[in-house]
């Protein structure tokens, strides 16, 4: 058997198996930071009413989040300027992602509701995810592996620098 090494991922497992418990909004919290800590934080722009950070828990290398600034976990009170800078942050967040990985397509879209697989439920949150052909092979079905081959901090000096 083939061991793959990837011990930079033993923080995420574990916040992603004993969960966020009285830490708040990672997302909110990203934002209230200064923002020398964006990259610490993974935050790749702020924006007045909306803001785009990575996926800590990435599905696909360049996995990231288009997020409305306010707390909102109700898709139905979104205001109208800040569906506006979504949508103007998610149509920007393909493009860089293009420039910076050339995929052959994309996955984006939310999960609403804690029944929907989402693992937070209290902050909307658009997921825009690079899909490349056969990018799903035998190691997520046979081992029970996904292979992300770049470091977050490496995804996040790549597209903030192609974000400006």
């Amino acid at each position: 058997m083939e061991i793959l090494w990837a011990p930079w991922r033993l923080n995420y497992v574990k916040e992603a198996t004993e969960g966020r418990k009285g830490k708040g909004c990672f997302i909110c919290e990203a934002l209230k930071s200064p923002p020398e800590k964006d990259p610490e934080n993974l935050l790749l722009y702020r924006g007045e009413k909306a803001l785009v950070i990575l996926n800590r828990f990435p599905y696909n290398t360049g996995h990231l989040m288009v997020c409305p600034v306010r707390h909102t976990g109700d898709f139905l009170s979104l205001l109208p300027e800040e569906l506006q800078e979504i949508d103007l942050l998610l149509k920007k967040s393909i493009s860089v992602l293009k420039r910076a990985y050339n995929p052959d397509g994309f996955n984006v879209g939310l999960n609403l509701g804690k029944v929907s697989g989402g693992s937070i439920n209290t902050h909307i949150h658009y997921h825009v995810v690079p899909r490349w052909l056969g990018d799903t092979n035998f190691m997520p079905i046979v081992g029970g592996v996904k292979v992300i081959p770049q470091s977050l901090d490496e995804t996040y000096r790549l597209l903030k620098e192609l974000w400006e």
